[in-house]
């Protein structure tokens, strides 16, 4: 933590975060639908109280309502089940419909800030963006460390960008961005960032890994590997572009990075505004 701190040089700061509304990414493919906003009181209402609503003090409000895992956001170690457990050996009655009884990502609330570091995939191969299928391997991970002058410590956060995001904002619509192919991290690399014994890896896909998967009987081997064998948490649908410009222009590929999630009690994923600091 006093390292990651140490990081800060010029105090600019990224939201690696995507707008949270009703027209993205969610698209029908899953159960997740995209964020409902709806006001409780708006101007609207306070015009309906006539000349009264012009004196004094008077207020908006708002709700939403969302999956938790439909934007920008974690997955808790409780999202994920092989054979019946999850991290820790924990069983099927250790998610109720009351949520999760360990291994929420609440675990995390007062934790998730420290080194951030990316990993520029696109930039380092010299295209646009990866194409969907590609698998990032682990001599992809140590070419793109050794080029950008980087290590990897064990507590990092590992940040992904295969340019999959990017991509969507140059075609209409999000297509089949959720659950269909992608680029992303193949096993030998989610084998590698284990050994490395990083806190989490997030990415800018909807899954992280691969799609389709390079283990046609496992279901999300790497979500299966990372996160139920070694209890290392995932991110998905970062926005990793913004930083990423600003990585190449001073070449420092290294920050600060908070990350908390929301502190719903029992959660097994849930959004999050990801601050990088430089």
């Amino acid at each position: 933590m006093r390292h990651a701190a140490g990081l800060v040089h010029r105090g600019a700061t990224f939201s690696l975060a995507i707008p949270m509304d009703r027209t993205g990414p969610q698209s029908g493919r899953t159960a997740r639908v995209n964020p409902q906003h709806v006001m409780l009181r708006h101007g609207g209402d306070m015009l309906a109280d006539g000349d009264s609503a012009l004196h004094g003090m008077r207020s908006t409000d708002d709700a939403v309502y969302m999956p938790l895992q439909s934007s920008t956001q974690w997955d808790a170690l409780c999202h994920i089940f092989f054979d019946g457990r999850a991290y820790n050996d924990r069983g099927p009655e250790s998610v109720t419909s009351a949520g999760a009884h360990f291994n929420s990502i609440t675990t995390i609330a007062d934790r998730a800030v420290g080194r951030g570091v990316l990993l520029d995939l696109p930039r380092l191969l010299g295209v646009p963006w990866l194409e969907p299928g590609h698998a990032i391997q682990d001599t992809d991970v140590e070419r793109c460390l050794a080029a950008q002058g980087l290590e990897v410590r064990p507590g990092d956060f590992v940040l992904v960008r295969t340019g999959h995001l990017a991509r969507r904002r140059e075609e209409p619509g999000w297509g089949d961005y959720v659950a269909g192919s992608a680029p992303g991290l193949g096993l030998s690399a989610a084998v590698w960032l284990a050994e490395q014994r990083v806190a989490a890896v997030a990415s800018d896909t909807w899954g992280t890994e691969v799609l389709p998967s390079e283990c046609a009987e496992i279901s999300h081997p790497v979500h299966v590997l990372l996160m139920v064998n070694v209890g290392i948490r995932i991110g998905e649908i970062w926005d990793l572009d913004a930083l990423a410009e600003d990585c190449a222009r001073d070449g420092v590929h290294e920050f600060l990075l908070t990350c908390q999630p929301l502190t719903i009690t029992g959660s097994v994923g849930s959004p999050v505004n990801p601050i990088a600091v430089k």
